[in-house]
């Protein structure tokens, strides 16, 4: 006798062609045979469904309880409320379900003293970290104390070359310039002589210009030099911190 099993369902009972019970599940077999549906049931799948279901029905009252709150006010006395009043929020607050088990925390209103206990926290915290990789790049970077001197002068002639430039440019504009103011010491307004031409306007802009030009390379001069002396304190700290790191102090 052969069967041919076609799924799982719900199926009338052969015998009488009522319903099944409504608690079994059953396989639905066909007897190749006899040419008939023949059922076939499992009482351990009755017993696993109804499991899952009795779980996601409580699961899903679990979702549905109710939060309450409990916190402890200024004179150390412990509160379990359903809400929390007006006066109390500033408190902090642990959330909890109706078995009084913790399930969060809310935190209350901070003082101005501890928002700035922990701005001053978190600002340390930066700086150990930015200095924890400071260290870490300078070690990575430099093998002895020789190396880092090496590479600072290296960066330091950079800007006194720089600095050398502008120098020597400077010169020949100091030298233009007073090339261009004897010229016009000869022609009204400079002139002593009360029968001298008036300058000619080009002459003007031009000394006004070379005028522009040296305060613009002053400057430049000046932020090369700055440049320098910032380079050397540099890295006079990276030899110090270095030496710190490998204990050659």
């Amino acid at each position: 006798m052969g069967f041919h099993i076609t799924g799982i369902g719900r199926f009338r009972d052969p015998q009488t062609h009522g319903p099944l019970n409504s608690g079994t599940t059953s396989r639905n077999i066909f007897c190749k045979t006899c040419h008939i549906w023949r059922m076939q049931t499992y009482p351990q799948a009755i017993f696993l469904a109804v499991g899952l279901i009795f779980l996601a029905t409580q699961a899903q009252a679990g979702e549905k309880e109710g939060r309450h709150y409990k916190f402890v006010d200024e004179d150390g006395v412990t509160h379990y409320v359903d809400s929390v009043p007006a006066e109390y929020t500033d408190f902090d607050k642990d959330v909890v379900n109706n078995h009084g088990v913790t399930i969060g925390q809310i935190e209350g209103r901070k003082t101005i003293e501890e928002i700035e206990a922990e701005k001053l926290a978190e600002e340390l915290r930066i700086q150990k970290e930015l200095q924890l990789r400071a260290d870490q790049a300078l070690l990575a970077t430099y093998q002895s104390v020789d190396e880092i001197e090496m590479h600072r002068d290296r960066r330091v002639e950079l800007f006194q070359a720089q600095s050398r430039v502008t120098e020597l440019y400077l010169r020949n504009l100091e030298r233009q310039l007073e090339k261009l103011e004897r010229e016009a010491a000869m022609y009204a307004p400079y002139s002593s002589d009360e029968n001298a031409e008036m300058i000619d306007p080009d002459l003007v802009v031009a000394i006004q210009e070379t005028k522009d030009t040296i305060e613009r390379h002053n400057r430049n001069l000046k932020k090369y030099r700055d440049d320098e002396d910032a380079i050397v304190r540099q890295f006079a700290g990276d030899i110090t911190r270095f030496k710190t790191l490998k204990g050659l102090n």
